[in-house]
């Protein structure tokens, strides 16, 4: 047996003795009436994945564990509270806009690999993830622990995938609100737009000294900034060729627009630092965005990450204060 194989089963077998050691607790217990409840929790509905699987899930899941941005996003958008949770990009707790929304879940992962034994000791009963996350080469592994639902596949539109994730949780009703609500104030917005009707937009992310274009496509940021009828700068056009495309500083010129949305994989007041740091660089200063005062640092972890409902809101907000206010 090779090393990697019996590495798997080791894993595998942590897990099953884990979930094994909860279910003879939970057989311990004594009859506290209960019954109904019991019967509502043991019932199950049977749903299609994004890869074509079916799962059956819990009809009321009462044990959730996220492992991507967009699923955490979507069920703390939907009032379920994950108990584990997938660490945001860049940073060692969920992302920033949703610290504390998800205050009690227990990091289990992050978008690069999940930790096995650690999520199985939490005795999930339904596990969410998406393609935007290395872990769904984990499927197999995760399904040893419990129902594994993958949401949505890579670059699916956002809308998309939170219905997907509503369907998983038995909530589509709360979600068509939601989403609803949203569309509403889009279009509300867009009346408040005035001379900014049509303007070209930027949204970057500074790392390392540099910035990196980011919401391309039909993500929350990409989408919300179309239904606005913004444009985006040429080289921001289209689908992204990966979650973020980095942009030399011999080539700043590449993010202008009328407005630039700034900011980090962290909170907005690291934004501010970065936004300082930026300031400082060659040609920066040449950027009509900057010369117009129209350079808006924002919470990067909700427009930089893949996002959910959530994260829509805080962008959408922040195009508002900025343009129809």
């Amino acid at each position: 047996m090779s090393c990697a194989r019996a590495s798997r089963r080791a894993v595998l077998t942590s897990a099953a003795a884990v979930i094994s050691g909860a279910m003879f607790l939970t057989g311990c217990g004594g009859d506290d009436g209960s019954g109904s409840a019991a019967a509502k929790e043991s019932s199950t509905r049977r749903i299609t994945d994004a890869t074509g699987r079916e799962v059956e899930v819990p009809s009321d899941p009462q044990k959730v564990v996220t492992l991507s941005e967009p699923t955490l996003d979507a069920a703390l958008a939907l009032g379920v509270k994950p108990v584990g949770a997938t660490a945001g990009r860049g940073q060692s707790g969920v992302s920033t806009y949703l610290a504390d929304k998800a205050s009690s879940a227990q990091v289990v992962a992050t978008v690069a690999e999940a930790d096995i034994e650690k999520l199985a000791a939490l005795q999930p009963d339904l596990i969410l993830l998406d393609e935007t996350t290395a872990v769904k080469n984990e499927v197999a592994k995760l399904e040893a622990i419990a129902p594994t639902v993958v949401t949505a596949k890579l670059n699916e539109d956002w809308k998309k995938a939170f219905t997907a994730t509503a369907d998983a949780l038995n909530k589509e009703p709360q979600a068509e609100k939601i989403l609803t609500d949203f569309d509403t104030d889009v279009a509300a917005t867009e009346k408040k737009l005035g001379t900014d009707a049509g303007a070209v937009v930027s949204v970057v992310r500074w790392q390392n000294g540099a910035p990196s274009v980011v919401g391309k496509g039909v993500g929350h940021v990409g989408s919300t900034l179309t239904a606005l009828g913004l444009a985006r700068p040429k080289d921001q056009q289209g689908a992204s060729a990966g979650h973020s495309e980095p942009v030399s500083l011999e080539k700043l010129s590449t993010i202008d627009g009328d407005w630039l949305f700034f900011g980090t994989l962290g909170d907005r007041a690291d934004g501010a630092k970065a936004y300082a740091e930026a300031r400082k660089a060659a040609n920066f200063g040449k950027l009509k965005a900057e010369q117009a005062g129209h350079v808006v640092v924002v919470e990067g972890s909700a427009w930089n990450s893949a996002g959910g409902p959530l994260a829509a809101r805080i962008v959408l907000d922040d195009i508002t204060k900025a343009l129809a206010s």
